[in-house]
């Protein structure tokens, strides 16, 4: 009996001592196969449970496409399965995609052909943009589409075999794998590059996103195999892991990203991890539409065109939550938020729906802003001057005031009326912002039945080698802003404060304050009449000393200066402005070189000019500027008569513009 209990306890430490090796589970981030990552406990994935168990994998797989293809739809906000349709650029993508020609961004067009064997590391122009955006692989959903509509097996071909290969060629651990093999130091260096640019979250965050629309459409395909949705699915979980420990710091990016890991979270409940997905999404939206959202509705970029992203982003969350039973995860505050971001954007545009560009903005198009107002609309079904826009007039209304502020971002609408034939001004005057920002304090754009008389420079690239940042630097300078600058340095400062609105239909007055250089203070006030005139007074006080310049940026077009320094547009239909200036001493008319862009990698020549005055150490200076439409009752000198007894605080003119007369004054 002894022999039996020792021999016993012998098995039993065996045993013990088995199990004590006996490799764990690993822990998720740890994981070799695909099963390890999905929740095999749903009880519609028992047949692909059943088949791991046994250690099938291959029947594992085809199990689980078998699964997929039949499982109850999860929506995919943004995608009618019912109404696909390919736009020519989208064809144009595709077929070119075949030829392994990538269209990787629009301002490098035509696409660029990255040979027979794909090379994702080819660079042809050292701008950053061109290679990250190569690998957000813009013409794969054109692929998808082509094959959805035409069931032509060339388009899934080339998808499949192009994301496998990019698979393989842009592992996310590529830089351990070489270390591990004794790799030399400028192989490791290469790919620690080439990991920035393809892992960047920003780009894992758009694929995350696209990845789902490719697989709508192509899951019944024939062509797509058990293999393939192994790997597809490994490397999904693969970009949402990577994005839940790598989150931008703040911006657009931060968003972007929480928005597609919702969506990845809502769309593949089968992931063990999906719950969480969902969740750092919706939290991250909830507390940064408090953080990067002013109280006035404006993004704190102070971008035109990310806070029209930022719309969007919100609102996608919003509409894949409401379709698949996660509304309720969103307060009410989230929704109030953005509907008064709306409220910005159509305040900002011009009666043709074009739009300022400040910042890195580019031109946005009529047709897809009409279709972004649509889309709004549909969440704010009461938001009568929403549907106006939308519907260009033919329903809703237009508020009933013309003139806006927006103080807390420093955005200011000065209008005459909102129809074509109106003349409307735009003013940037705000806080610091970030980097899509830019140091133009001050500065406005004026347009006059269709025509904008001082568009904004814009951005023309955003950044890579020191040539490429050399074209942006020159873009963001202050000097090619319609501000003032001080010895035409960029300024040391961008930190307005609104000491002035006051708003009627006869008159508008807007006075801001900018601590623009260390030793000087800008003080710029506008006067703003309802027949169009616009008065810009600038006041520069301070310790400082040098040269004062107010510049003026024009639209492309023919002028002429008079010799008392009246600048003239000289347009054949008609529409044109003069300017005049006058300062507290002589002043000096230097011309600069001018450029504005419109779109990435697009430029044209404009003139340009600087109303250029000295200041000695602690003097305070004024400029007073008139902008006058040119019509029948203006025609004729313009005389600017400025009250001696002006102070800081206190401004008197008279103006005489042709044959009309005006009496300006502000008090703070």
């Amino acid at each position: 009996m002894k022999r039996i209990v020792m021999i016993g306890c012998a098995l039993l430490a065996c045993a013990t001592a088995v199990a004590a090796t006996k490799p764990e589970k690993p822990a998720l981030g740890d994981e070799k196969s695909l099963y390890d990552l999905l929740d095999l406990e749903r009880p519609e994935l028992k047949n692909v449970k059943r088949a791991v168990e046994k250690g099938n994998i291959p029947a594992a797989d085809k199990e689980l496409l078998k699964y997929f293809r039949s499982r109850k739809p999860v929506q995919l906000f943004g995608l009618d399965l019912e109404n696909i349709k390919v736009s020519k650029l989208e064809q144009r993508q595709a077929d070119e995609a075949l030829e392994h020609k990538f269209y990787a961004h629009k301002g490098y067009q035509p696409s660029y052909f990255y040979g027979d064997d794909i090379d994702w590391r080819y660079w042809p122009v050292r701008d950053n943009e061109l290679r990250w955006q190569l690998h957000r692989h813009y013409w794969f959903i054109p692929l998808a589409k082509c094959y959805y509509l035409t069931r032509d097996n060339r388009y899934i071909d080339a998808w499949i075999d192009q994301y496998s290969d990019w698979v393989k060629k842009n592992p996310l651990d590529g830089v351990e794998k070489l270390e591990a093999a004794g790799a030399s130091q400028a192989e490791i260096e290469a790919e620690r590059e080439n990991v920035r640019f393809a892992w960047r979250p920003m780009e894992a965050g758009r694929r995350l996103q696209d990845l789902l629309t490719e697989f709508a459409l192509t899951i019944q395909s024939p062509r797509f195999s058990p293999q393939f949705l192994n790997l597809f699915l490994r490397t999904y979980r693969q970009h949402a892991d990577h994005i839940l420990h790598n989150y931008s710091k703040q911006g657009n990016h931060l968003l972007f990203e929480a928005q597609r890991m919702l969506f990845a979270g809502i769309y593949f409940p089968e992931f063990r991890e999906a719950p969480e997905w969902r969740r750092s999404g919706i939290e991250i939206l909830n507390r940064e539409i408090g953080v990067q959202v002013y109280p006035d509705g404006m993004q704190f970029e102070l971008d035109f065109g990310y806070h029209i992203a930022a719309i969007d982003i919100f609102l996608k969350a919003l509409g894949m939550a409401r379709q698949n039973g996660f509304e309720t995860e969103f307060p009410a505050s989230y929704i109030e938020t953005v509907g008064k971001m709306t409220a910005v954007t159509w305040n900002l545009l011009f009666p043709d729906y074009s739009n300022p560009m400040f910042g890195d903005t580019k031109s946005h198009d009529k047709t897809s802003l009409k279709k972004q107002f649509r889309n709004w609309s549909r969440v704010f079904p009461d938001d009568r001057q929403l549907q106006w826009f939308a519907s260009e007039g033919r329903k809703g209304a237009l508020p009933e005031y013309t003139s806006q502020q927006f103080p807390a971002s420093g955005f200011y609408a000065l209008r005459t009326g909102w129809d074509k034939d109106a003349t409307v001004t735009v003013v940037k005057a705000g806080p610091p912002a970030f980097w899509h920002n830019q140091p133009d304090n001050g500065t406005f754009e004026y347009w006059h039945r269709g025509r904008n008389f001082f568009p904004d420079s814009g951005s023309y690239v955003y950044g890579g080698d020191s040539a490429v940042l050399a074209q942006r630097n020159w873009f963001r300078q202050t000097r090619v802003h319609n501000t003032l600058t001080l010895n035409n340095r960029n300024l040391d400062s961008t930190d307005s404060k609104l000491l002035l609105w006051k708003a009627s239909p006869e008159e508008t007055v807007l006075v801001t304050e900018n601590p623009s250089y260390e030793g000087l203070v800008h003080r710029r006030a506008m006067f703003f009449l309802k027949d169009g005139l616009l008065v810009i007074v600038d006041r520069a006080s301070g310790a400082a000393a040098g040269t004062v310049g107010v510049h003026f940026n024009l639209c492309p077009g023919p002028i002429e200066f008079a010799k008392d320094g009246t600048l003239r547009t000289l347009f054949d239909d008609g529409n044109n402005i003069r300017i005049k200036s006058k300062g507290c001493k002589s002043v000096r008319i230097q011309q600069e070189e001018g450029w504005v862009s419109n779109a990435y990698r697009k430029k044209e020549e404009r003139p340009a000019y600087a109303v250029e005055m000295p200041k000695e150490t602690g003097e305070e200076i004024w400029i007073v500027s008139v902008i006058a439409p040119e019509d029948k009752e203006r025609k004729g000198s313009i005389a600017i008569v400025p009250d001696p007894a002006n102070t800081g605080d206190r401004f008197r003119a008279a103006l005489r513009v042709g044959g009309k007369t005006y009496d300006l004054k502000y008090d703070l």
